[in-house]
């Protein structure tokens, strides 16, 4: 599955290629799409991914209250933090209520939930406005990118009859395979485009160092689920 673009962006994920390869076919991904990924597992991601989406959330507030800043995309960036922290929890609150999951209001952060957290509010509060977005960038564009891999892979498994169907991992991936999730990357997309046209070498390098190591945090977020890491 190609979720390429023809923009400037594109040359933050190319050079992140070899470590997306290996993401869309983690483990944890996979066994969400054929229906063997225990319960607990994916109990374990929701919780985790909630906590992460309030951090993130707080993020794009962050890049919205930089000086210099236009009003449009700071109005965008704030679009983006309420889209991260109403829109996709809502469907973590789903998974709670539908699966009885309870104590998520008092749960802590895992090992690699704050690793992730903590470099993206580290560089979104102290590294040019530029950094930020590239830093921000993996997180939606690799599930936009592994939703539709997923998507493919289950419509094979379909055909060949060979998948168990569990009705909140089709959601998860009916969601950011969606045209909707879609649309929300590529205006985001358009943000750090206009943030690379507006860079020099140095900082469009920097970019690129971001990027490289929110995409490795990506990965390193399904393997703790995978593993069920704690403290």
């Amino acid at each position: 599955i190609q979720t390429t673009t023809s923009s400037m962006a594109q040359r933050l994920w190319d050079g992140a290629a070899s470590m997306i390869g290996v993401t869309e076919k983690h483990e944890f991904l996979v066994s969400m799409v054929d229906g063997t990924l225990a319960e607990e597992n994916f109990r374990h991601y929701v919780i985790q991914d909630a906590l992460y989406l309030t951090d993130y959330a707080e993020c794009f507030r962050i890049l919205a209250r930089n000086s210099g800043v236009s009003q449009s995309d700071s109005d965008r960036l704030m679009a983006f933090a309420k889209g991260a922290e109403e829109d996709e929890k809502e469907l973590h609150r789903s998974f709670f209520k539908d699966w009885k999951i309870t104590g998520a209001d008092e749960a802590k952060a895992m090992p690699n939930t704050l690793l992730y957290t903590s470099y993206l509010l580290q560089v979104c509060s102290t590294r040019s406005h530029a950094e930020g977005l590239a830093a921000m960038l993996p997180c939606m564009w690799i599930y936009w990118h592994v939703g539709k891999c997923m998507l493919q892979l289950r419509e094979e498994l379909d055909k060949a009859g060979n998948r168990k169907a569990v009705p909140a991992y089709d959601a998860w991936i009916d969601l950011y395979a969606s045209e909707e999730f879609e649309k929300e990357v590529k205006d985001y997309i358009g943000l750090v485009d206009q943030a690379i046209a507006d860079a020099d070498e140095e900082t469009i390098a920097k970019m690129q160092e971001h990027f490289n190591m929110t995409c490795r945090l990506e990965h390193m977020f399904w393997d703790q689920a995978n593993s069920l890491m704690d403290w």
